[in-house]
């Protein structure tokens, strides 16, 4: 059974930052693409991060040169580094399995989600 559980989120001020975890249990890194979204209230889930099955990696444009996705492999864990934090960074964070290899455009294209955790970034 597929499971994913997020943790590190909280509150930070502006410049800051925080990393964010990602237990995942289940199924294999290599076969599958992990990914983080966002979502704010009232807007819609967004991607932020992914990292396919060969360990290749891609990002927001909103969130490049600022946030790193990496996974420990052996720890069955993603991460979600995040520098530079802004206001606008604020939102519920959530990792997702993709239904395949590859990182999938949209939310429909990840089939597992944890519940999220939240990220406050003040001004």
């Amino acid at each position: 059974q597929v499971q994913l559980m997020e943790s590190g989120g909280g509150s930070v001020q502006a410049g800051g930052s925080l990393r964010l975890s990602c237990a995942a249990n289940g199924y294999s890194f290599s076969m599958y693409a992990t990914g983080w979204f966002r979502q704010s209230p009232g807007k819609e889930r967004e991607g932020v991060a992914c990292i396919r099955g060969d360990g290749t990696t891609r990002y927001a444009e909103s969130v490049k040169d600022r946030f790193t996705i990496s996974r420990d492999n052996a720890q069955n864990t993603l991460y979600l580094q995040m520098n530079s934090l802004k206001p606008e960074d604020t939102a519920m964070y959530f990792c997702a399995r993709g239904r395949s290899w590859g990182c999938g455009q949209g939310s429909e294209s990840y089939s597992f989600w944890g519940q999220g955790t939240r990220v406050i970034v003040s001004s």
